[in-house]
């Protein structure tokens, strides 16, 4: 689209750029033409204990921990700014690493990511204490103090708006930070390190990592100088994460998967229903945490919504280049969750389930990590695809006779 950016590759530590200590990259691949882009540095044990020493001085440096709510909230709104003022480069970046619609990421994930800034700047100065009568002699009060050092693991999916999600609200309260990228698609978060230090933040206050999960995630987890670690992600890692932070007891926040149901009764607005189902579950190519991916249908209205589900998906599913106007989805984010999606259409088909439509995949002059738009029918509580969460544009419509009955559906879920 024109727009030209300098692509930072190293670690973002105590407001620079720095070289890795070790000698390993980690390649991007653009999901669409599946070629290389820029290969950024992989981090290692000994950049996450210099970030960690980076971000224990800052919490105790005196431009940080003696600076007032209302002063914190000023770097915040600063850090909106500069996310508008470079929403172009930020929203291309984003397109080419992921392959998420242009569209999308600039008039979507941006606006969520300044919004998220704005809002945690306001509750800045309102982080209050309370005080407690507790009888003619005594007088009881709360302080509320910032945790301290908080680690912090993103996902691939939504870059920019968990980027800010993260960090926003640690910000707010005073903490300082390490923060993990998602090695499969790293580059607008390296990116957007710049912006944290033109917006005035302290050295220290907010360092940024790339690495494998393996790596350095763990190396995070269970580094016995962070208090507290927040992550988003599978629930298989979300485990994994909260074994390795038992090693000094640090608090543990965890967002992982999902398999959310939405309920569609008789008496519904039929025609809202498929539009937002449709979204719920197609959006950024079905790589959403919270997507609606199992649908129930009261029987009486189940083959009219089928029939007009079908016609949303074809009417607004447009599959193809993300710099184009009209393109709904994009491809999956990476040659691995582009073959995860396939096998678990296949383990579908397998058990027995119908395909209503799509469940192919695509490719646009043969190439990229295209899936078709994906609805699965007769489908059985046994079945993975109904069980698992496939991140990714699939979901099973199942038909159901009364209330008991779905809700008992609905919640029979390994997830929360």
């Amino acid at each position: 689209n024109g727009v030209k950016w300098t692509q930072p590759l190293g670690q973002f530590i105590n407001n620079e750029y720095v070289s890795s200590s070790g000698t390993d990259t980690i390649p991007t691949i653009n999901p669409v033409t599946e070629e290389e882009i820029c290969a950024p540095q992989a981090a290692t044990q000994e950049d996450v204990n210099k970030a960690v020493k980076a971000a224990r001085a800052a919490f105790h440096a005196p431009s940080w921990k003696r600076i007032t709510g209302t002063e914190r909230a000023v770097f915040l709104n600063k850090l909106a700014d500069l996310i508008e003022e470079h929403k172009e480069v930020l929203a291309t970046i984003e397109t080419v690493d992921t392959g998420r619609p242009y569209l999308q990421n600039l008039h979507l994930s941006i606006s969520i990511a300044t919004a998220l800034f704005r809002y945690y700047a306001g509750w800045a100065d309102k982080i209050h204490g309370q005080t407690m009568d507790c009888g003619p002699d005594k007088l009881a009060y709360t302080i509320k103090t910032p945790v301290g050092v908080v680690g912090q693991i993103i996902p691939w999916n939504v870059n920019m708006p968990s980027f800010c999600a993260k960090i926003a609200p640690a910000l707010a309260c005073g903490n300082t930070i390490v923060l993990k990228l998602a090695e499969a698609a790293p580059l607008v978060g390296l990116y957007m390190c710049q912006l944290i230090k033109q917006a005035g933040f302290p050295p220290g206050v907010i360092n940024v990592l790339n690495g494998s999960g393996r790596d350095i995630g763990t190396a995070i987890a269970s580094h016995m100088d962070i208090d507290k670690i927040s992550f988003t992600g599978s629930t298989a890692t979300g485990k994994e994460i909260l074994r390795l932070a038992a090693s000094n007891l640090k608090s543990v926040t965890l967002e992982t998967g999902g398999k959310s149901p939405a309920v569609i009764f008789d008496d519904a607005d039929l025609d809202n229903a498929v539009l937002w189902t449709h979204i719920g579950i197609m959006t950024n190519a079905g790589q959403i945490c919270y997507g609606n991916s199992r649908i129930f249908v009261q029987e009486g209205i189940y083959a009219n919504f089928l029939e007009k589900f079908r016609g949303q998906v074809e009417k607004v599913s447009v599959l193809g280049d993300p710099w184009e106007q009209t393109t709904f989805q994009g491809p999956q984010v990476s040659r691995v969750q582009y073959e995860r999606v396939l096998e678990f259409i296949q383990s579908g088909k397998d058990e027995g389930a119908k395909v209503y439509m799509g469940g192919q995949p695509v490719s646009l002059d043969g190439k990229g990590f295209f899936v078709e738009p994906t609805v699965f029918t007769d489908v059985k509580p046994h079945m993975n695809i109904y069980r698992e969460e496939i991140f990714g544009p699939c979901v099973v419509i199942v038909p159901f006779h009364t209330e008991k009955e779905v809700l008992e559906m609905a919640n029979d879920t390994i997830y929360g």
